[in-house]
């Protein structure tokens, strides 16, 4: 699908670019792959990786600027929208800045990728958009339905939008992983609650579902990947047995447990090996064949939790895993 076209990224510098870049060049041929992110010390540090490779391009934007964006999809094939402005307490705190990335942006791409005759559109999702109760989520369920309704506003046989679905990535710098191993020297964890559970995944996997929603994708779709779930609590025994665990409280707009799914979306919902598909509601489209496929439909009022999660990741194989990432921690 890839080899010979060229592929845009928003938010390119982030955590998911700097693992689906490689992967990218590596796995396929591309003609071109455009980092596209307003961070240019980012951009600058993400370069010089790149130094031999005449395939990959960096060009300065934001998602709030319409023009820019639209002289960025020039002869463009396929877009990963992963630029957001993403840390909880931030947007509680300053909700007109995460308005104008995460829902006006989105309307910004989406019109942009219709124009440029985009293929194929992959945004990037959370689960705190399932149910939300922050500011962060709240827009990020409104850019959902966004990307959804965006295969109404343009023609059948033109872009495609769907999106993808998952937690916080293990090890990233929003993870909670880098924090605990910054501080165990110090004896003391800080645990916000011994009840709190989350959501597992790595950078790779998330890469591989973003490319596996590439190649299915009819347009309207939201993937959801099936990984394993773990308590705050297990998580801190595998980064410091010894250590002390402080309960301090939920931060202002945090979740208890992660949620993927709600009851609502059950109706539509369909599992397969490897994620869950929740179909739009729009347009007869959740009863489609080529978007159903071979997939079960789930039990109405099937709720994705980290909670109630019928998988778990064990303190020895989180152990194993922090073993062979331990320089990546809070760098990726």
């Amino acid at each position: 699908m890839f080899d010979n076209s060229t592929i845009l990224i928003t938010g390119g510098t982030g955590s998911f670019g700097n693992c689906f870049v490689p992967a990218i060049l590596k796995n396929y041929n591309p003609k071109k792959v455009i980092v596209f992110s307003r961070d240019e010390m980012k951009q600058w540090e993400m370069a010089k990786d790149y130094k031999n490779e005449e395939r990959i391009r960096f060009f300065i934007g934001d998602v709030r600027d319409k023009e820019r964006l639209k002289r960025a999809l020039d002869d463009v094939d396929y877009v990963v929208h992963a630029a957001a402005t993403k840390i909880v307490p931030t947007a509680e705190y300053n909700p007109f800045e995460c308005v104008k990335t995460n829902v006006l942006g989105a309307m910004n791409l989406i019109d942009a990728c219709i124009d440029a005759n985009v293929k194929k559109v992959i945004a990037l999702s959370t689960d705190k958009a399932s149910s939300p109760v922050n500011l962060y989520g709240a827009t990020k369920l409104v850019s959902d339905k966004l990307f959804i309704a965006g295969n109404s506003y343009s023609r059948s046989d033109s872009t495609k939008f769907s999106v993808v679905r998952y937690g916080n990535v293990m090890g990233s710098r929003g993870s909670v992983l880098p924090f605990f191993e910054q501080t165990k020297d110090t004896g003391t964890l800080n645990i916000t609650d011994k009840k709190m559970t989350r959501f597992m995944i790595t950078l790779e996997q998330g890469v591989k579902l973003v490319l596996d929603a590439f190649s299915d994708m009819e347009g309207g779709e939201i993937y959801v990947k099936k990984i394993p779930s773990m308590k705050v609590t297990d998580m801190a025994l595998a980064v410091s047995p010894d250590a002390q665990q402080k309960i301090t409280g939920i931060r202002p707009g945090e979740k208890l447990h992660e949620q993927m799914i709600g009851s609502e979306d059950s109706y539509t919902t369909y599992l397969y090996s490897e994620y869950y598909k929740i179909l739009p509601t729009i347009h007869e489209w959740s009863k489609d064949p080529k978007r159903i496929k071979d997939g079960k439909k789930v039990e109405p009022g099937f709720i994705y939790n980290s909670e109630t999660n019928d998988e778990w990741l064990s303190i020895d194989e989180l152990q194993e895993w922090l073993s062979k990432n331990k320089e990546k921690l809070g760098k990726i």
